[in-house]
């Protein structure tokens, strides 16, 4: 007898093989059907963060990984798995309080700013040019600041990884006069070839962390390859433009058994 597919986010929600029952603040929100589906569940889908957590702690499988979760929008995290792993990625310091005062002595203007945790689509990424700079993203930051040296590009690369493959993996090319290739804030998607080399290192880095659903940017410098960060909630734009059904891709990953 085959087990209802379960999901708590909505990001399956439109998925025909696959039952979304919403993330509940309390778990005795759940209905009694529902609490013993969760707990019978072999895999529980986009549990959450606040779920993930706690489904780990009584050794349930969920999808993503507890693992890719606890990275989720966390660069502090994400840039400290980079080093313990030794994966290449740009010189980057965090500083606490006023010690991002520091950051021209460590770093050569102009460089890269970044709120440490809670943003994405490089709404959060800033070029410090100047102390003023500098003093208003310090500003922005509530306790940790992140600083990153600047990298002389106009493009990354994005990998996206879903269980143990990577299911696409495009380039993004900055738009003119800004340094960011966000789609976002009005970067382009490039179905050109991505050399080899950067596939096998985001494969890498994602086994190595143990990330199982997550889009992993990467650039060229100087002919050498480097991780600029990962992300867990990435667009479905290079899907789009790819003509990749993303529903339909999750339904067959989720009914073979891939994820």
């Amino acid at each position: 007898m085959s087990r209802t597919v379960i999901a708590l986010e909505s990001r399956l929600k439109d998925c025909a093989n696959v039952l979304t029952l919403g993330v509940r603040p309390n778990f005795s929100d759940y209905g009694p059907d529902e609490a013993t589906m969760i707990r019978n569940a072999d895999t529980v889908y986009y549990p959450a963060t606040f779920y993930a957590d706690l489904l780990d702690a009584m050794g349930k499988r969920t999808f993503p990984s507890y693992h890719t979760y606890k990275c989720v929008m966390d660069k502090i995290k994400q840039t400290a798995l980079f080093d313990l792993f030794n994966l290449p990625h740009p010189r980057t310091r965090v500083y606490y309080g006023k010690k991002v005062s520091r950051a021209p002595v460590d770093f050569s203007y102009p460089f890269i700013a970044k709120i440490p945790r809670g943003s994405s689509m490089g709404r959060g990424v800033f070029l410090i040019r100047d102390e003023a700079d500098l003093t208003a993203y310090a500003e922005r930051c509530s306790s940790a600041t992140y600083i990153q040296e600047r990298l002389p590009i106009d493009r990354d690369i994005r990998v996206v990884i879903i269980g143990r493959e990577i299911i696409l993996a495009y380039w993004r090319l900055a738009p003119e006069g800004d340094f960011r290739s966000n789609i976002s804030v009005g970067g382009r998607v490039s179905l050109d070839p991505v050399p080899q080399a950067a596939l096998d290192l985001a494969l890498h880095c994602a086994r190595s962390c143990r990330w199982d659903d997550v889009g992993i940017d990467i650039c060229c410098c100087d002919g050498r390859y480097a991780i600029l960060e990962a992300n867990m909630k990435y667009g479905k734009e290079g899907f789009r433009t790819a003509g990749i059904d993303y529903i339909r891709l999750m339904e067959r990953l989720i009914g073979d058994g891939k994820i």
